[in-house]
């Protein structure tokens, strides 16, 4: 099991990092959010889970030990599986997850895209009283500024989380008008909230 991972950014897309650890890159999944805040070269540690498959080991990864263990609960789910689990953190938050179950709100977790009503019902059903408690995040990366590519950058990521292309350069081009020199990870919230999701 592989809890846990510091080291050097290789790379990093919308969607996943390549970390290097004593000359070994290991590619992790982790929420657009969290890629935004990851620079080439860059030192940085996260929480992992490593999910393992007949056919594939992956390895998921998290700025704190309660968002693994609110992706660890989620796999508990009938019918949610990594890259859903993941798409939930990615849109909601572990925060935002708890506020939605807390609060029987179904709304806000069919605006993660493959969640439909009768899927949120579950969940809400499934989650009630198992989600752990709160803790603090690592600190990790200094937040990426805007660059010249951010915006495709946060379209991609939108894209990754299951949204069509049209939507989320729609989403984009609106939260851009609203905060043209905004943070990555503040484009991306903006344009979640535009779309319907929540950070």
């Amino acid at each position: 099991m592989i809890a846990y991972l510091a080291g050097t950014v290789r790379a990093a897309r919308a969607d996943s990092a390549v970390i290097v650890t004593h000359g070994v890159g290991r590619q992790v999944f982790v929420t657009p959010a969290l890629a935004a805040t990851l620079t080439e070269g860059q030192e940085t540690e996260l929480h992992t889970e490593l999910v393992v498959r007949e056919d594939s080991l992956t390895l998921y990864g998290f700025d704190s030990a309660d968002a693994r263990s609110v992706f660890q609960t989620l796999l508990s789910v009938s019918g949610v599986g990594p890259k859903l689990a993941l798409a939930v953190l990615g849109v909601l938050g572990a925060d935002g997850l708890r506020q939605a179950v807390a609060a029987e709100d179904a709304a806000a977790l069919t605006a993660v895209p493959g969640i439909g009503k009768k899927g949120a019902a579950r969940m809400l059903l499934e989650l009630a009283g198992k989600l752990p408690a709160g803790t603090a995040s690592l600190s990790a990366a200094p937040v990426a500024a805007v660059t010249r590519g951010a915006g495709d950058e946060v379209v991609d990521a939108l894209v990754g989380l299951g949204w069509k292309q049209a939507e989320a350069l729609d989403a984009v081009a609106r939260a851009s008008e609203s905060a043209p020199s905004a943070p990555v990870p503040v484009l991306l919230r903006e344009s979640l909230r535009i779309l319907g999701g929540r950070l």
